[in-house]
């Protein structure tokens, strides 16, 4: 096809491209972001009143990804197509609702453009091919899964369980690494925070992650392998019990104040897999062994 050729043959027009794609689904994002969690709660709701026997009640209006469409959350202005440009429309409302002049929130075009600098970074990295296409679903995912997670201490199986098969089934084809370098990148990724958590829940008796980690990482491993676990794990950690306590201390918070760990590792993870061979050739040639 000509415009994959073209994309194919001028690097820029794809970084062009991915960079645009990427502000689109930054947009996209912010609605799954705000949504999917709601619907999972009513989704929770309606198993417990099946399971428990009890009447439905009143029929609530449909809540998904598409429907309703997005409205303002203090007068409930209907946000029109030219108020929902990414970041553009943002800075041309001057951060409010052209309704109620009600601030918008400065998240919403952050997040957009993060997913626009980040998706131009993977097309010029890889360049034009699967490899780049497949990094660009598991960033967004990455993207998504770490707000939610920040915001409602939540990692939904909707959005890890499929990155972790889509990452089983590209290295079927060896875009990462091989089909059995990931099915045990997989296997130790979720049994090695599993193990983490039983010991320490053992020894404190109280839980120390959520049953999420466990499956992030996992699907990290499916992408990169094993080889990338030992990585992500260090990074993470290291990331994580910096930044933990800066924003404790921050807060004011207590140290019992439960603090997410799935951002940590998705940026742990995406670091690994990009750069994780040069790391370690470069930590073994410091350390000597090369």
């Amino acid at each position: 096809m000509p415009v994959l050729d073209f994309l194919a043959s001028t690097p820029l027009a794809f970084v062009l491209c991915a960079t645009l794609l990427g502000l689109l689904l930054g947009s996209f994002l912010n609605v799954v972001i705000h949504r999917l969690p709601r619907m999972m709660e009513l989704d929770w709701q309606q198993q417990a009143r099946e399971t428990l026997g009890m009447p439905e009640g009143e029929k609530r209006p449909t809540y998904n990804l598409v429907l309703p469409n997005s409205q303002c959350p203090h007068c409930a202005h209907e946000i029109k197509p030219w108020e929902n440009i990414p970041v553009v429309s943002w800075l041309a409302l001057g951060g409010k609702c052209s309704s109620c002049k009600a601030p918008i929130s400065k998240r919403y075009p952050l997040i957009e453009l993060a997913c626009g600098v980040l998706s131009a970074f993977i097309a010029w990295h890889y360049g034009f091919g699967w490899q780049a296409g497949a990094m660009l679903l598991l960033t967004w995912g990455l993207l998504a899964m770490s707000m939610i997670d920040v915001d409602h201490q939540l990692l939904p199986d909707a959005l890890v369980l499929p990155l972790l098969w889509l990452g089983l089934i590209v290295n079927h084809f060896g875009l990462f690494t091989n089909l059995g370098d990931a099915l045990w990148g997989a296997v130790f990724g979720y049994l090695s925070l599993w193990s983490v958590y039983w010991l320490f829940k053992l020894i404190t008796g109280k839980e120390g992650m959520g049953y999420g980690d466990f499956k992030l990482l996992a699907m990290l491993g499916a992408w990169g392998g094993w080889q990338v676990l030992p990585l992500t794990i260090l990074f993470s950690s290291l990331v994580g019990a910096v930044l933990g306590v800066i924003m404790l201390r921050l807060r004011n918070a207590e140290t019992s104040t439960p603090i997410p760990f799935g951002p940590y590792l998705a940026i742990a993870g995406w670091i690994a897999l990009l750069w994780g061979d040069q790391i370690t050739a470069t930590y073994l040639q410091f350390a000597g062994f090369r």
